[in-house]
Order: C-alpha cells, then sequence, then structure tokens
C-alpha cells in the first residue's frame, strides 16, 4: 500500500481515500473500536506513581489493530479508541492523560510491522530514545539498569528467525515492552518517583508484561483465525490475515 501516490509531482488524495477508506476496512475499523471501548472498561492493574490511573485489558488487545489493519489504519484506530474512551467517560484533558494515549501507539505500530523494511528498523528508534531519554534524568541515571526491559524490542527486531525472530510471542512481547518504553521515559520526566519505587517495579514489569505479550498473542491468534474462516468477500482488502497461525486448520 503507498500512501504517497503522485502524479506529475502532486499527492492524489482523492485516490489515497478511495483506496484506503474503503467499506470494508471502515466496517472493521468500527468494529475495532466498539471492541476496544468495552476492554477499557475492565481494569487489569494499578498504575504505580498516579491515583486513579489502570492498565486495562485494552493492553492485551490494542496492539493487534497493527497487524490486521496495517500500522496506519491501526494506529488510528487505538488514537480513535482511546480518544472515544475519554469523551465516553467525562475523563479529565490532563497531560498525564494525554501522555498515556502516546505509548500504546507506539506498541501498535511495532507489532503492525510485517517485513524486514526500513519501517521496521524505524521501529527499534523509540525503545532507543526512551532508554536515552530515562538515563539523562537525574533519577534514572542511578537505576539505569531498568532499562535492560526495554532492549527487548531491539533485539526481536535482530533476532534470527531460527531464534524465534519471528513469532508471534516474541513480537508480542517488542510491542508491549515499546509501550513500556515510551511510557516509562514519559513517566521518569513528569511524574515523582524514588529510585526504590522503581527497582521496586522490576519484578512488577516483569510479570505485568509477560502476560501482557501472552495476552496479545493469545488475541491475534484468535482474531486471526476468525478472519480466516470468514468469507474472503468480507475479508479481502480490508484485514492482513497469516493463514499459517490460525488455531483451526
Amino acid at each position: 500500500m503507498n500512501f504517497f501516490e503522485s502524479q506529475g509531482g502532486t499527492l492524489d488524495i482523492k485516490k489515497i481515500l478511495k483506496e484506503n477508506f474503503t467499506a470494508k476496512k471502515l466496517t472493521f475499523l468500527a468494529i475495532f473500536w466498539v471492541l476496544a471501548l468495552i476492554s477499557q472498561r475492565i481494569n487489569f492493574s494499578a498504575v504505580l506513581g498516579a491515583d486513579n490511573q489502570f492498565f486495562t485489558l485494552f493492553q492485551f488487545f490494542a496492539p493487534i489493530a497493527g497487524i490486521f489493519l496495517g500500522p496506519v489504519f491501526g494506529i488510528l484506530a487505538v488514537l480513535l479508541a482511546e480518544t472515544g474512551n475519554f469523551v465516553l467517560n467525562a475523563m479529565p484533558w490532563t497531560v498525564l492523560n494525554m501522555l498515556r494515549l502516546v505509548p500504546i501507539l507506539f506498541a501498535t505500530y511495532y507489532f503492525g510491522i510485517r517485513n524486514g523494511s526500513w519501517q521496521k528498523r524505524f521501529s527499534i528508534l523509540i525503545p532507543v530514545l526512551a532508554i536515552i531519554a530515562f538515563i539523562v534524568h537525574p533519577v534514572g541515571r542511578t537505576v539505569w539498569f531498568f532499562t535492560i526491559f526495554w532492549t527487548i524490542p531491539i533485539i526481536a527486531v535482530i533476532l534470527p528467525k531460527k531464534f524465534g525472530g519471528e513469532s508471534v510471542f516474541i513480537r508480542s512481547l517488542g510491542a508491549t515492552m515499546t509501550a513500556h518504553a515510551a511510557g516509562g521515559a514519559l513517566w521518569i520526566w513528569t511524574i515523582p518517583m524514588t529510585a526504590g519505587q522503581w527497582i521496586g517495579l522490576i519484578p512488577v514489569v516483569a510479570y505485568e508484561r509477560l502476560l501482557f505479550a501472552a495476552g496479545i498473542g493469545v488475541t491475534f491468534f484468535v482474531f486471526n483465525t476468525v478472519f480466516a474462516m470468514l468469507d474472503e468477500k468480507w475479508t479481502s482488502n480490508a484485514v492482513f490475515i497469516d493463514k499459517s497461525k490460525v488455531l483451526v486448520k
């Protein structure tokens, strides 16, 4: 899919809209939006350092939009779901709440890259920048080892296929750790926390992110199987399907 079709050096916006904003794709986007709103209402765990802030089942679900709808549409779907949740729940548009919108968008992009193109290499830029941003913070530099978590998305990209580099779980772990890297880098600069609190988070992060990765992977297999079972007229040119990764042949 090329979003930059040009004719005589000009961008054909009408053609781009016609090719990408199809009725079928918009239908799947709407279905995702509804499911996302439901998952955002089910809390999973509290966010340390902030009152009344929670991780929800949305963290298990959101990144798969990147693979099925493509990175661009996937990010759009997740962003619409997040902003829709804000509006429907009359949540305050604080800086903290706005910052919390960002990490899952990076996870969606990461999970949505399907080949070894420059886009896949670009996906490691977020954890790299997050590591730098964390370490240059006065508290962050004393607990620099916390950022070892954020090397996982980088390793997952360069890991050879024979060592599991193309596995769904590794991709899922890379995606959720990308979100954690972006969130952690923003968090240390906006929420006062001690070095001891960051150290205390290490086992919590390991536990939560392994669960998130497993949840993303399971959700991907379930949806991929459902889409593979649907008539092709519903899914053709609307969602990506990997027929090698289905639960029922």
